[in-house]
């Protein structure tokens, strides 16, 4: 089913929403016609691990009765794919590893249970690299996520099955985790919309922990306006997460102004220079322009020298934190356990052995000797006071810019299988994203560009609380381009 020539499962969650409060269409046809495009895409795509098909239909149907009540949200109706590492009660919940093949959680993540709320169809759990460690959704202990827009490239990662899915046509809008840019690269490399929030604005309760210092939620859509919608839904205070900022949240809509006038925003030179594919540069910096065109105040040099110590520090932080989080997957309490041990202590080397894959294992070799005795000091510590001189190299460059701006991601998508065996050069596919986490500000990645058929993204940072401020820049943007409301081709 179409609507003029957009069919169903391609609309925007406020085009959907439009439609469903004017009576045009149903929310049952909205999420039969979204299911109907998994089934048809994702023998090629893969980007779920779950579907939840009788589920989101009783969903769609309780969603019905909320419009005709006059009960309806923005996101009534709506179709939805949560990343699977956010508990969901009686629904599988596998952090796509073998860990937690079976596990079945008794409580509902905060973020995801406000969607609920909101009255989004949840249609399924998307597939990511494993407890969230990757960089291209390759490291998933089931299968890879394949691009929509080239089968044979990385979708990014760890979120790769949400900004897939979003691509492809199997949702209208996702949830996905971000630690060291596992949002807005997945955004950039399948050409949609990701929002990175500031630390602490959504809560982080019932998301399986991969970094608690620098893990945060937010929204995967196909616009800038979606993903507002979302953080509408998500954001706030949440008595269940200590790092939950105590505020109340504004209506990021507000922000929708397609005007940049006055706004100052800085490039940011580092990010555009060795290891940045030419073309990559270029199209980042023609987005730049087009800013510039609709009044924004460029500063085409702004130099932000501590963040080329970012991927380091993050590399130290993040492995010392998974080491400490994943230590509780020890095979007695739930999830996977190896059978036929000769006591407890074999049983949990077994199961550790057998259940994490080879990235998560390297990760948590590299955090336990960061926070060993005798090497503390040597690199967590000092790792923690750099973190520190990040931070403040970002707030020094917020007292005279409203909005930094770079790549989001190096390159375009590379090839699946390309950089499996060369661990460093993964990580570097997070060079961009990653200082942004260290800070603990927010950043959305959008569409601005193709290179050779593969999209680009633009990243915009804002400073703390500053969602307002990348999302006006963002929206103007988006509406003097076109790039948003291209689809692949499947």
């Amino acid at each position: 089913m179409t609507t003029g020539d957009t069919p169903l499962h391609h609309l925007s969650a406020h085009e959907a929403s439009r439609l469903l409060a004017a009576g045009e269409i149903s929310a049952v046809e909205l999420t039969e016609a979204v299911l109907n495009r998994i089934h048809a895409v994702e023998p090629r795509v893969r980007g779920l691990v779950t579907i939840t098909e009788e589920q989101a239909r009783g969903a769609a149907r309780e969603a019905d009765r909320r419009i005709r009540e006059g009960r309806a949200t923005p996101l009534t109706g709506v179709p939805l794919v949560l990343k699977d590492n956010m508990c969901t009660e009686g629904i599988p919940t596998t952090c796509s590893s073998r860990m937690l093949r079976d596990f079945r959680p008794p409580y509902t993540a905060t973020a995801a249970q406000r969607l609920l709320d909101a009255g989004a169809v949840l249609v399924g759990k998307s597939n990511m690299d494993e407890f969230a460690m990757g960089s291209s959704t390759e490291n998933s202990a089931f299968f890879p996520t394949h691009n929509p827009w080239n089968a044979n490239r990385v979708p990014g990662g760890s979120s790769g099955g949400s900004a897939a899915a979003i691509a492809a046509g199997e949702t209208l809008i996702a949830l996905g985790s971000d630690t060291g840019g596992s949002i807005r690269q997945p955004a950039s490399f399948c050409g949609v919309t990701g929002i990175k929030p500031t630390y602490g604005v959504v809560s982080r309760h019932g998301l399986i922990a991969f970094a608690s210092s620098l893990d945060q939620i937010g929204p995967l859509t196909s616009n800038v306006t979606d993903g507002a919608l979302m953080l509408n839904a998500i954001a706030g205070h949440d008595a269940m997460d200590s790092t939950s900022l105590r505020r109340d949240a504004p209506d990021y809509t507000r922000a929708l102004i397609p005007d940049a006038r006055g706004m100052k925003i800085g490039v940011v030179t580092e990010m555009f220079g060795a290891g940045v594919e030419p073309e990559v540069r270029d199209t980042v910096l023609q987005a730049a322009r087009v800013l510039e065109q609709a009044g924004a105040i460029v500063d085409w040099e702004v130099s932000l020298p501590m963040t080329q110590h970012a991927l380091p520090v993050y590399y130290i932080l993040a492995p010392s934190e998974a080491s400490s989080n994943l230590a509780r997957y020890d095979g007695i309490k739930y999830g996977y356990s190896w059978d036929g041990a000769a006591d407890m202590w074999e049983g949990m080397e077994k199961t550790r052995q057998h259940g994490f894959g080879p990235e998560v294992k390297r990760r948590i070799l590299l955090g336990a000797y960061a926070l060993s005795s005798g090497y503390y000091d040597a690199y967590y510590r000092k790792a923690q006071q750099v973190r520190t001189l990040i931070r403040r190299e970002y707030e020094d460059a917020f007292t005279r810019h409203d909005v930094l701006l770079t790549p989001t991601s190096p390159t375009v998508p590379f090839g699946l299988g390309e950089r499996t065996n060369n661990p460093l050069q993964m990580y570097l596919a997070d060079i961009c994203t990653i200082p942004v986490n260290i800070a603990g500000v927010p950043a959305i990645s959008l569409p601005c560009g193709f290179v050779n058929g593969l999209p680009v993204g633009l990243q915009l940072i804002g400073p703390s609380l500053g969602e307002e401020a990348i999302l006006r820049a963002a929206y103007t943007y988006e509406q003097a381009t076109d790039w948003h409301t291209r689809r692949p081709a499947l």
